[in-house]
């Protein structure tokens, strides 16, 4: 695939506690994976996207990390690592792992002896201030899970900042021995033979040395947001300029070891796509993805505004776009107004982001449909549904099991008794969706391999025609039409020409296209208007 594999490749998340799990104690693992590797080799993807699998408390789910080169022994050991990486480049798979560096668990060894005191050998290497005169924190940085972003220290006097939870201390990346502390954990792992990273928190990794105030968020609201960090806007806490300079040391160590990859999540209400753009241009991070599809938004003039907005912005950058993560509702569930069936509406949203400019990251049971799962109080794990109940309901409902048997226990994820998160009434499975053509499933393969054979649409240019809602409608290179009704009414809209090469609920008249509910066609020619 060459030295730029990534560019416009499609790459498939695997959320290792709910992928399988083979030693039975209820959580995903490493052996699991790698025995349903085959399942995702077919589906046609270029690339995985392991979530984290390091040593951890596991206090959030194991983006909290005290070993960055040892594995968690619930998803197995090292040895369990080196056979995936295996069996994955056999079956032509790419391997791409999270990198969780803003911030440690606060069991890192690093953490403990910066906290015993001010003087220690990594003394530094957090983020270290002193109380106002009245005892209170240094400032108003908020937290995301809760609460202010910073903890008292009773053995050095000083609060500690963390973004996250309070076992989540951030690392003082204004100190260079940090920097280079995370350069050697990534060249362990490149060594190791992965492809490339996936950048937690990509933007969160600098604070404003001076620790000034984050300002009110300037944007009118209706009422106050359920999680208060919503309500500032982090000029201070994140997003300083001082990011880019390690971002280009992270580039050289990768460009040392030829085709590898770095995709940086952007983590930002604000100025997201125009971080995006920053983060991709020159040596820097090959490619970015923000939270900008990830939201409930559904319609043409969203979609263009953000491919538009990027490209205008960072001609010589790389996006990479997403409809569901670990982090979001499932799309299918969060999009259900738009849609006249899950089926359809799945298919529409498969077709539409395999048609996107830029790199595609999909994520597990995405390619069954499946929906976001409803679950109780008491089944939670998840630090932010647990803190914000019930306005917000956390990340849990996107992570639960995948459903590869609808009949067997567990929908054969496991054979325990109880597992971390509940399979509750799956509406299609693995080993059901693989039976005949209409299939979501069929169709996401039938559209991948349509995207991997198209020059167009893998590294074309995209140009947006001025359609009305709820139609999207751009071409693709030099000739490939991409025609989306978003919504679950007929529309047509004036086309002539062009042969369907791929379509939904669409008819070609001599001058015009009926798209039905949810329906879409992929022409090769033809003109608009």
């Amino acid at each position: 695939m060459g030295e730029e594999w990534w560019r416009g490749a499609v790459t498939y998340q695997i959320y290792p506690r709910s992928f399988q799990d083979d030693d039975g104690d209820g959580v995903g693992d490493l052996k699991g994976i790698t025995r349903r590797l085959d399942h995702v080799a077919g589906l046609g993807v270029d690339a995985i996207w392991l979530s984290p699998v390091f040593t951890s408390p596991m206090k959030d789910m194991g983006y909290d990390v005290a070993d960055y080169r040892g594995i968690d022994p619930v998803f197995g050991t090292l040895a369990d690592f080196d056979a995936l990486l295996a069996r994955a480049h056999d079956l032509g798979l790419k391997v791409v792992i999270d990198q969780v560096l803003s911030h440690s668990s606060d069991r890192h060894p690093c953490f403990v002896d910066s906290r015993a005191g001010r003087t220690g050998r990594h003394a530094d290497w957090y983020v270290w201030a002193d109380p106002k005169p009245d005892g209170s924190p240094p400032n108003n940085w908020l937290a995301i899970f809760g609460g202010g972003a910073w903890t008292w220290e009773a053995r050095r006097h000083q609060y500690y900042f963390h973004n996250f939870l309070a076992e989540q201390p951030d690392f003082n990346f204004h100190n260079p021995e940090v920097q280079e502390f995370h350069l050697a954990n990534m060249r362990f792992w490149l060594e190791r033979g992965v492809d490339g990273f996936r950048l937690d928190t990509l933007n969160y990794y600098f604070h404003d040395a001076l620790l000034r105030d984050d300002a009110a968020d300037y944007r009118v609201k209706a009422r106050p947001e359920a999680n208060p960090y919503n309500m500032q806007y982090h000029l201070f806490s994140k997003n300083q300029p001082e990011n880019i300079g390690f971002l280009e040391k992270m580039r050289a160590l990768t460009d040392d070891f030829g085709a590898r990859m770095m995709v940086g999540e952007v983590g930002d209400s604000h100025h997201a796509i125009a971080l995006m753009g920053d983060y991709t241009s020159g040596r820097r991070v090959h490619q970015c993805y923000s939270f900008e599809m990830l939201g409930p938004e559904f319609s043409a003039a969203h979609f263009r505004r953000k491919i538009e907005g990027f490209f205008a912005g960072a001609p010589q950058g790389w996006p990479a776009w997403a409809f569901s993560n670990h982090d979001v509702n499932r799309h299918v569930t969060r999009w259900a107004a738009h849609g006249i069936s899950r089926e359809a509406l799945a298919k529409q949203a498969a077709a539409m982001l395999l048609s996107f400019q830029g790199s595609i990251y999909l994520y597990q049971g995405e390619e069954l449909g499946q929906t976001e799962t409803v679950l109780d109080f008491e089944e939670l794990t998840d630090p932010a549904g647990i803190n914000f109940w019930p306005e917000e309901r956390g990340r849990d409902g996107c992570r639960t099991p995948m459903v590869w048997e609808a009949a067997a226990p567990n929908a054969g994820f496991s054979a325990a008794n109880r597992c971390w998160l509940p399979v509750k009434a799956p509406q299609a499975a693995v080993a059901a969706d693989t039976q005949g053509p209409g299939s979501v499933m069929a169709f996401y393969r039938e559209m991948i391999a349509f995207r991997k054979g198209n020059a167009d649409l893998r590294t074309g240019g995209t140009v947006f025609f001025d359609l009305p809602e709820p139609v999207l409608g751009f071409r693709r290179g030099e000739g490939t039409l991409c025609l989306f009704n978003l919504s679950p009414a007929p529309v047509k809209v004036p086309v002539t020409g062009g042969r369907m090469l791929l379509s939904q609920a669409a008819e070609a008249g001599a001058r015009e296209l009926s798209l039905g509910p949810n329906g879409f066609a992929i022409l090769e020619g033809g003109a608009v208007g």
